[in-house]
């Protein structure tokens, strides 16, 4: 008898879950996704060109908060639980709705929906959104391009647009990102490595994604998304921790499952955190993940001409993740904001428009900085207008990308950048030349 399921998603996991775990499968019929975390996703399809044969009219995307008017309207036997950077008791409030409702509850195994490369790969994965993966990332390409292997970026994906047009992407200019139509998130990603030299691979199909980035790579570097598990089998699965959230490392889906998995667990920002809430990370690590190596990363801010900043009064852009679902109050802007003698940082709340507000909302824990909501063209107006709107002398922006490429702003602007530091004894080119001594041989040789 054939299952009828629905799969718990945020355009990403959700998708890949589907293709490995249930496209083709005769046992499940997927009748809905739902859709949660990213605004505005909801009441689009999944293609019938990507869902095959078996889906003529596609599959309809729903907002989560029909889930149950859904399960009893299909009679739905399973809902695959399918995103990411959630408290482990906000999964079973959700299982529980769903069992309440008559159907079974599933959590998919990590390994399940890995894909085996021909090539070897480093995954960088957290424990949380926020961590530091992406400086980490830069730096594992970094330090591979200093041994002359040829390195390809594939990132998690972030699918929020015309589905079939996202099937395979590749970013190596910055007229990729038009050509796609990149929200500010996703430039957020993929600017940063491209800028780097670094070609970066994302979309809906990561089966097709890995044969194409295998053609020009001899590592692959999987750069993760919020505290997600890989989509391909790691040779080296590294797994970034913040002392900033003591105890998150435990507490959150899937974050805990990637460190117990983890080959290398990076403290991070031990130049900021204090020494209690890494100890506790410390201890933590110890009891989860006891054969992990583990290693101490610095994640110091960077200003180009920080006697802007000294004496004026700031409005502060943050990285939008990081504080939404990430639920960080703020970030590196207001870490440089302070070390560089910003005479006051003005709460911008009372000036958000439109969608903006919503997100104060919904987020009451953000303190008095701009999330770098960027999902729309809608939500990239709304912070434009409120930056304009704030009587301020500068906008201090810590966002990955250079915000005055999607922004016009009335106001002087310093970028505020962030980069991956060794902090001690190992190294991160230590361990990694440990893991993988073939490429570093080659490499050498």
């Amino acid at each position: 008898m054939v299952e009828k399921v629905i799969i718990m998603g945020a355009a990403g996991r959700d998708f890949h879950n589907f293709n490995i775990y249930f496209r083709r499968n005769p046992r499940y019929r997927v009748v809905a996704f739902t859709a949660a975390q990213i605004p505005d996703i909801e009441g689009r399809h999944y293609p019938p060109e990507l869902a095959g044969p078996e889906y003529p009219d596609g599959i309809p995307i729903y907002a989560e908060e029909d889930l149950a008017a859904l399960i009893r309207e299909h009679r739905v036997d399973l809902v695959a639980f399918s995103y990411s950077d959630v408290p482990h008791v906000e999964v079973m409030h959700k299982a529980s709705l769903v069992m309440a409702e008559g159907a079974d509850f599933i959590l998919i195994g990590a390994t399940y929906t890995m894909l085996r490369s021909t090539k070897p790969v480093i995954a960088v994965c957290a424990v949380r959104t926020g961590c530091g993966k992406s400086q980490t990332t830069r730096k594992v390409c970094e330090i591979l391009r200093s041994r002359n292997v040829r390195v390809v970026a594939v990132r998690h994906p972030m699918p929020y647009g015309d589905l079939r047009s996202q099937v395979v992407q590749r970013f190596a200019r910055y007229e990729d990102f038009d050509r796609f139509r990149c929200t500010i998130e996703e430039r957020e990603e993929y600017e940063p490595l491209v800028e780097q030299g670094i070609t970066v691979y994302a979309g809906v199909d990561y089966e097709k994604i890995l044969r194409e980035a295998e053609k020009e790579a001899e590592v692959i570097v999987w750069d993760g998304g919020n505290n997600d598990t890989p989509f391909y089998f790691p040779d080296v699965h590294i797994v970034l921790l913040d002392p900033h959230r003591p105890g998150h490392e435990r507490l959150y889906y899937p974050g805990e499952t990637n460190l117990r998995m983890a080959h290398i667990a990076i403290i991070n920002k031990v130049d900021t955190a204090s020494a209690e809430g890494i100890e506790l990370v410390r201890r933590n690590l110890r009891d989860v993940a006891p054969t992990a190596e583990i290693l101490m990363a610095e994640s110091p801010v960077i200003v180009s001409n920080p006697e802007k900043i000294r004496h004026k009064r700031i409005a502060v852009v943050e990285d939008g993740p990081t504080l939404t679902h990430g639920e960080m109050p703020t970030g590196a802007g207001m870490i440089a904001a302070k070390k560089f003698g910003a005479a006051a940082v003005v709460d911008p709340k009372p000036y958000a428009r439109g969608s903006l507000r919503e997100t104060y909302a919904r987020y009451p824990h953000i303190g008095p900085v701009v999330p770098a909501m960027g999902y729309s063209p809608r939500q990239i107006a709304d912070l434009e207008a409120t930056l304009n709107a704030v009587p301020c002398d500068l906008v201090l922006f810590a966002t990955p990308i250079q915000l005055t490429r999607v922004v016009s702003l009335k106001h002087a602007t310093v970028r505020v950048r962030y980069e991956y530091r060794d902090h001690g004894q190992p190294t991160l080119e230590d361990a990694l030349s440990r893991r993988l001594p073939r490429v570093f041989a080659k490499a050498k040789a």
